[in-house]
């Protein structure tokens, strides 16, 4: 049983293991850890719900060693994700930017929710308007209703 939880826990802790390469990583800490976030908000071309840190596909290590090569010649995080999406089209990143060309995009969510809401407020204040309440008995109903009572007792006896 021991050696059953020591393989599932170095299953789940190989699957947590992000997909760079000691031969990718910069010498210096402060690029490395931009180089590291840059490629978090990076999408995998290949994977397409991965970030190019956690592919493993070829064109995602060659997406992070052009993110280093970038951080290295000076550029800011905001330069090299304006290159990659110049370069590669906004599908590149994870988190697409809040442009005019995205507004339907952010703006389609939450408009839907909104309508969802509203529409099922309304169909229930409409079920409840046609709800037609109950009413007593007339006289003439309730001495209808007694006879077949009596009725049905007498035929089940």
């Amino acid at each position: 049983m021991r050696k059953f939880i020591v393989i599932v826990f170095l299953l789940m802790s190989a699957s947590l293991a992000h997909a760079v390469t000691p031969d990718e990583m910069l010498q210096d800490p402060t690029l490395e850890a931009r180089a590291r976030t840059l490629s978090q908000e990076l999408r995998c071309m290949v994977c397409q719900n991965q970030s190019i840190d956690d592919s493993e596909a070829p064109l995602a290590h060659d997406l992070r060693v052009l993110v280093r090569e970038r951080l290295k010649a000076g550029d800011t995080n905001r330069q090299v994700l304006d290159y990659l999406v110049t370069r590669y089209g906004e599908f590149v990143l994870l988190k697409p930017r809040f442009e005019m060309r995205t507004v339907l995009l952010w703006g389609l969510p939450p408009l839907a929710l909104i309508l969802g809401t509203v529409a099922l407020i309304l169909a229930l204040r409409r079920r409840n308007a046609e709800m037609i309440p109950a009413q007593p008995l007339s006289t003439a109903e309730r001495e209808k209703l007694t006879a077949l009572i009596g009725r049905e007792r007498g035929e089940s006896r």
